[in-house]
């Protein structure tokens, strides 16, 4: 069958989902120094996932895996420790319309692609790419960008156990302290 480019329209990433072992520390960084508002907060099964505001209807999310083991390691740099921190890519489309577009391109290319995932305030396809990477394409049912955030709305602030962090967000406007990070010494080889 023969492909076009003709389809689907991107519009960014909807969510880049990470791992973090602790989310009350995660919300202090990306929020309180970052300065990335907070925007949702789930409660994904055992799981928490919380998003934060990278521009229009683009996010970075987190899942809160208690046994995560984390590693710092610099960017692009390859290393034999292989711990988990990134999770899967969402991929943005404009509404329902395209979502069921791209399933339907999807299978039309024999590529395994799940029914439409209601996440209340994101409906979603799961898919692999060719290297075996999670992917996601998703739209906003609930545009959470772009607007103040309401933690007392819990359609968006959907977990019933929120750590600390957002609750000082919510009484104050503010996280009270944030995390200190340290970069990881890289060795330049020698041009020679």
């Amino acid at each position: 069958m023969t492909q076009t480019n003709e389809g689907t329209r991107w519009r960014g990433i909807n969510h880049l989902a990470m791992v973090t072992p602790d989310m009350d520390e995660t919300v202090r960084f990306y929020h309180g120094v970052l300065g990335m508002r907070l925007v949702a907060t789930l409660s994904a099964g055992p799981m928490r996932h919380y998003f934060f505001e990278l521009g229009p209807q683009n996010t970075i999310a987190f899942f809160e895996w208690s046994r995560a083991e984390t590693f710092a390691k610099p960017a692009g740099m390859p290393t034999l420790k292989f711990p988990m921190q990134f999770d899967h890519l969402s991929f943005n489309v404009a509404d329902e319309g395209a979502l069921l577009a791209l399933q339907k391109r999807l299978r039309d290319s024999s590529v395994e692609v799940t029914d439409v995932v209601d996440h209340g305030i994101v409906r979603s396809i799961y898919f692999t790419d060719n290297n075996g990477i999670a992917l996601e394409a998703s739209w906003w049912a609930i545009d959470i960008t772009g607007r103040p955030a309401d933690y007392d709305d819990p359609s968006v602030f959907a977990d019933p156990h929120p750590v600390a962090a957002v609750e000082e967000l919510k009484r104050e406007g503010r996280v009270s302290s944030t995390p200190q990070t340290k970069l990881v010494d890289v060795p330049i080889p020698d041009p020679a």
